[in-house]
């Protein structure tokens, strides 16, 4: 694989474009302006996802909007990309975005759902 060049198929425009709407409605122009702010590459800057990168800050944007005292999403970028080089490659969305979940709020999520938590 060359540098710079994307590990997986493309992402579809459908996917790009909901990622694009969500970026706007967390303050940002477009893909250029979130750059920093998200952790884009230069190639994700120009809009050119794969679809487990699209999935990933997709996912991650949600959670922003859906918990908003959350860590900022410069934070939440970061701490994803550490905990996500250590996953296993088959490893779903699903599982990544529970990965980097504090225990707090996962366990504040099973409560909710009427599960009893208690500590190890």
């Amino acid at each position: 694989m060359a540098f710079g060049q994307p590990s997986g198929p493309p992402a579809p425009m459908q996917m790009i474009k909901e990622l694009l709407s969500l970026l706007q409605a967390a303050g940002h122009s477009d893909f250029r302006d979130a750059r920093g702010p998200m952790g884009f590459n230069q190639r994700q800057a120009g809009g050119k996802f794969t679809r487990d990168e699209a999935e990933a800050f997709i996912t991650q944007l949600n959670d922003a909007a859906e918990f908003p005292n959350s860590e900022p999403a410069e934070t939440q970028h970061s701490s994803f990309q550490k905990k996500s080089a250590s996953l296993p490659a088959k490893s779903t969305p699903e599982q990544r975005m529970l990965k980097k979940l504090s225990d707090d709020d996962l366990a504040a999520e099973l409560q909710n759902r009427g599960w009893v938590v208690m500590k190890p």
